[in-house]
């Protein structure tokens, strides 16, 4: 009975160390393992069975990413004025070697870290930047954090501002500023507007004469090429009638028609001047008629001679 007993307490003291030995580590998690108070090694996911009363787990750490709440800090920008600005840190373990034995509490040291940073970094640029400057700043941040942490084993992935918030009278001034920039904006472009449209009047305006210019130029041209054709046209018309009368004159029979013809427009032209008025005047040689045919008969008589010769 005494050996059961025993057997018994030999198994229960057994189970316990395997218990006690015996580590199932979970998935992105990393155990460091001390050995008689000393570093031996990591332990990663999986199960693993420990030396009893030499070695035992003394840090536990997770190697995924953690996202740390960095409280609200006051900062004093460049131009002297106070912001309350916050933001969110994240990180993650790569070493749990070095993390454990690095430092204290990484988390606490990387998250103050961020807040003096923080304020260096917006210490360096005016208000008005500090809202269009987030980028810059936070790979600022970023970058001095990554440096400091890395004898940690911990690796500062990326650091985001959340808020910034000025006091309310300069909330109310910038306000003010923004109103007033949007209504000169207003201004300047009604302003710009007007200019354009009066531009934009008087070139059609300026067109408007050119083509106007243009078609009195082009109406102008188109007139004078017209009399001008008029004109070369009856001159030639006048030439040719002339050459046809001389050609008819030079024939047979053609001065006796041209002293009839000279005969019947002078007694017209004579009845004519006898109804212009009540007074009739009657020439003094009433010979001359006789004379300017005799005067016309000589002319063609004289150029019927000159026709052989040309000829």
């Amino acid at each position: 009975m005494e050996s059961l007993i025993v057997s018994l307490g030999f198994v229960f003291v057994a189970i316990i160390i395997l218990l006690k030995t015996a580590v199932v580590v979970p998935q992105q998690n990393g155990y460091v393992v001390e050995r008689l108070g000393k570093y031996s090694k990591t332990l990663n996911a999986g199960f693993h069975i420990l030396i009893p009363f030499l070695e035992r787990i003394a840090y536990k750490h997770t190697l995924k990413e953690q996202a740390a709440d960095i409280a609200e800090q006051i900062c004093i920008t460049k131009d002297n004025v106070q912001v309350g600005v916050d933001g969110v840190l994240y990180m993650q373990v790569l070493d749990p070697g070095r993390a454990s034995y690095g430092i204290g509490n990484y988390m606490f040291a990387i998250s103050q870290l961020a807040q003096t940073t923080l304020r260096s970094e917006i210490g360096k640029i005016d208000l008005d930047r500090t809202f269009e400057e987030r980028s810059t700043i936070n790979q600022n941040v970023v970058a001095e954090l990554d440096k400091a942490s890395d004898p940690w084993g911990v690796k500062v992935l990326r650091y985001e501002i959340k808020n910034i918030n000025p006091p309310q009278d300069v909330l109310s001034a910038m306000e003010k500023q923004m109103r007033a920039e949007r209504e000169k904006r207003a201004v300047i472009l009604t302003s710009e507007g007007v200019r354009d449209a009066k531009i934009n009047e008087a070139e059609g305006e300026k067109q408007r004469v050119v083509k106007e210019s243009e078609a009195s130029k082009i109406l102008q041209i188109n007139e004078a090429q017209g009399e001008a054709e008029a004109i070369l046209a009856v001159a030639t018309a006048t030439a040719e009638g002339l050459r046809k009368v001389a050609n008819a004159v030079i024939d047979q029979g053609g001065p006796e028609a041209m002293q009839l013809r000279i005969a019947e427009q002078y007694i017209g032209e004579f009845g004519n001047l006898a109804k212009t008025g009540n007074t009739f005047v009657v020439p003094a040689n009433l010979g001359d008629l006789t004379s300017m045919m005799a005067l016309a008969t000589d002319i063609v008589k004289g150029k019927n001679k000159l026709a052989p010769a040309e000829q």
